[in-house]
């Protein structure tokens, strides 16, 4: 059986260098009937554990640890047994949230993270956050891309830890190299494709942001 991919929408607060921002954050689910791997655990375990349902949650894998990507995940791996993963670069953010918990295993880049028949190919991208990054499915023609990557442009890279160049850089090598046909499924708001975002990477370098 093929997997599937599943969204759960929360909302909770962003909240980092003393501002705090109300935001809807999109969880992936990527799975079948009877496993699964949850993308970002954001806000709201409650509403995670229900479209979990009976399955079993083998691995939380966070894109980075912005507050509003990670505030659920230690209740869902407490409740469930699933595995933390997390990019070690990103572990100054991490304790900001957690500071008396570690995740429970580091992501590298290139790693294969395997589930119900999905292949998620770890792509280390950094400038959002030094441990941002995206996971690629090529069977799934799809790319979760976390905060990097949106429709119409990169993320946020105006606060600590982030770095404009950085993920202009991760955005031209990691991801614009993909198929154009990919799907990019994103930390916030709808989806688009590498091919509708590649064409726009001039204008987002000179517009600087």
């Amino acid at each position: 059986m093929t997997a599937r991919i599943e969204r759960v929408v929360t909302e909770g607060q962003f909240c980092l260098d003393g501002g705090t921002w109300d935001v809807e954050n999109n969880v992936w689910l990527v799975g079948d009937d009877e496993e699964v791997i949850v993308i970002d655990a954001a806000h709201d375990a409650d509403a995670i554990i229900e479209a979990v349902g009976d399955r079993q949650l083998k691995a939380i894998v966070c894109t980075h640890a912005h507050n509003d990507h990670i505030n659920a995940v230690a209740e869902l791996a407490d409740r469930t047994g699933a595995t933390i993963w997390l990019h070690p670069d990103d572990l100054p953010l991490w304790k900001q949230t957690h500071p008396h918990r570690e995740p429970d295993e580091h992501l590298v880049d290139g790693q294969v993270i395997e589930a119900a028949g999905a292949d998620l190919t770890v792509l280390h991208t950094p400038g959002h956050s030094p441990g941002s990054v995206c996971l690629y499915d090529p069977a799934l023609e799809t790319v979760f891309t976390g905060d990097t990557l949106f429709q119409g442009g990169p993320g946020a890279t105006g606060r600590s830890f982030s770095h404009f160049p950085t993920i202009i850089d991760s955005i031209r090598d990691r991801l614009l190299t993909l198929p154009p046909a990919t799907k990019v499924l994103t930390g916030h708001g709808g989806s688009t494709t590498i091919g509708a975002e590649a064409p726009h990477l001039q204008e987002w370098i000179e517009r600087g942001h």
